[in-house]
């Protein structure tokens, strides 16, 4: 009987991380073979691998989307791949790993590397593509950002929705109240997570010592206040400071990565090297972006951020339209993957601007698929299997909460029929939202937002996304239903 240790991680590390461990788990049971999986997700390190463990074990399996520390598994055979490559082929990772190359390093057998395959393939040594380290550094800013994200748009929803008072600029909550306190601490929570944003991408591209370059300078990106004389001119001549928020935030937060990993590289003397990750790095790499943002970037980029408000809020009806369906097809496309992001992260960036209006319509938009898959298994339940319709019921939970990866499953197994029913209805869903006048205060999706009073009007909310949903359902099953026939008549020709 073969043993594998493994371990799990993805860059948000809510859903994905998880259900690549339980695939291997249940991948290596079927095979007569034992695994321990470390999932390293959003609440730690679970399961953890023991030095018995890994001493006994075969082979190993390495499936993230996340740095992994592989110096514990010298002299064993090791593959590293994609979390995604966990979920959707486990059987081949398990197979592949037996044969993989014994890791170099103390007590290896002969010298060797891990093998690296799929997207996960690790920064180290060059072999990674440009597109997946930025993409992984994207999402470790992300992934430390939604806390703040969460927190403070909690709070500030709770204020409002409980505390707040209808006035003719909007819901306004009593000077001096308990709830202007906590509208206070949720505003301040919010502000974190440009900065957090900016630091963690720098720090996941340079380490550390880009953690404070990014976060000083990705805080400068939203705050145009400090900078008055660094204006864009908005529609009727209206001045406006530089101010780019998250767009900023993301831009800053490659740019200090890079000139972080720069500074690092340089050959310092031997006498210089230790202060260069505390003193020369921190404070001359804060210096160089700061500035560089300031005086060659800051214009431009605020008045790009500038002309893409003047045109969200010049949008007519028809126009809104247009960009709910744009946005319901990205946030249902691949349930938490870049596509998903980038809708998301657009979304949340223009609440301050338009009052949640896009948000709203991804708000409605990101439970769909979850949803209408965990509804579809109610409906149809002999078109899934029992380990989907189990999946069903945990994806229904996770709908409610806004976790559109809860449709993963199911769009791994049936892609050319599940992810076309999530977009469709995600789609509709968001152009519902569009005509119900849907806004979303707090940058997440799903029934709860609407519950926590973040999400107005809340009948047009909760129709938008039952329909949306619906429309998934039905259309997954009948998909479902025509390829089952396609099926039988090949099976009696």
């Amino acid at each position: 009987m073969k043993k594998y240790v493994g371990i799990t991680a993805c860059p948000t590390g809510i859903a994905h991380t998880y259900m690549a461990a339980e695939k291997l788990e249940e991948t290596a049971k079927e095979a007569g073979s034992q695994i321990k999986v470390e999932t390293q997700g959003s609440i730690g390190v679970e399961n953890e691998l023991s030095a018995d463990d890994i001493r006994e074990a075969d082979a190993v399996v390495i499936a993230a989307d996340a740095e992994v520390d592989l110096s514990r598994f010298d002299g064993k055979r090791v593959l590293v791949t994609g979390v995604q490559d966990g979920i959707s082929r486990p059987a081949e990772l398990l197979e592949q790993a037996l044969t993989a190359p014994i890791r170099g390093g103390a007590g290896a057998e002969p010298s060797g590397e891990a093998v690296e395959t799929g997207a996960a393939s690790a920064s180290k040594d060059g072999k990674e593509s440009v597109r997946h380290t930025l993409y992984a550094a994207l999402m470790a800013g992300v992934s430390h950002m939604i806390p703040f994200v969460v927190c403070g748009g909690i709070m500030i929803a709770l204020a409002l929705g409980i505390g707040g008072k209808p006035t003719a600029g909007g819901v306004a909550v009593p000077e001096n109240s308990f709830w202007q306190t906590i509208l206070q601490v949720g505003t301040l929570a919010f502000s974190l997570m440009i900065p957090v944003l900016a630091g963690f991408i720098a720090q996941a591209i340079a380490d550390r010592p880009g953690l404070v370059v990014g976060m000083v300078s990705g805080f400068i990106a939203n705050s145009g206040a400090q900078f008055p004389y660094l204006t864009t001119t908005g529609p009727g001549g209206a001045k406006t400071g530089l101010n780019t928020g998250f767009i900023g935030a993301i831009i800053i937060g490659f740019i200090a990565g890079y000139v972080a990993k720069w500074m690092r590289k340089i050959p310092w003397h031997e006498y210089v090297k230790p202060i260069v990750p505390i003193l020369i790095v921190p404070i001359f790499g804060t210096a160089i972006v700061s500035l560089l943002y300031v005086y060659v970037l800051g214009r431009p980029l605020a008045a790009l951020f500038n002309g893409l408000t003047d045109f969200l809020a010049s949008m007519t009806t028809s126009s809104i339209a247009v960009l709910a369906i744009i946005i319901g097809l990205m946030i249902s496309f691949d349930m938490g993957g870049p596509v998903n992001k980038v809708a998301f992260l657009f979304a949340g960036g223009m609440i301050a601007v338009d009052q949640g209006k896009v948000m709203g319509l991804a708000a409605a938009a990101i439970p769909v698929a979850p949803l209408g898959m965990g509804l579809a298994t109610l409906i149809g339940r002999r078109l899934f299997t029992k380990q989907e319709r189990d999946a069903g019921i945990a994806a229904l939970f996770m709908g409610l909460f806004g976790i559109t990866e809860g449709a993963i499953p199911f769009a791994a197994a049936d892609p050319a029929r599940v992810i076309p029913s999530n977009m469709v209805g995600g789609a509709v869903a968001a152009v519902l939202a569009g005509m119900f006048g849907v806004h979303d205060v707090v940058m997440h999706g799903g029934p709860i937002v609407g519950v926590l009073g973040a999400c107005k009007p809340l009948l047009g909310f909760f129709a938008a996304i039952l329909i949306g949903a619906c429309v998934t359902a039905f259309m997954s099953l009948a998909l479902k239903r025509i390829a089952a026939r396609k099926k039988d008549r090949a099976v009696t020709a």
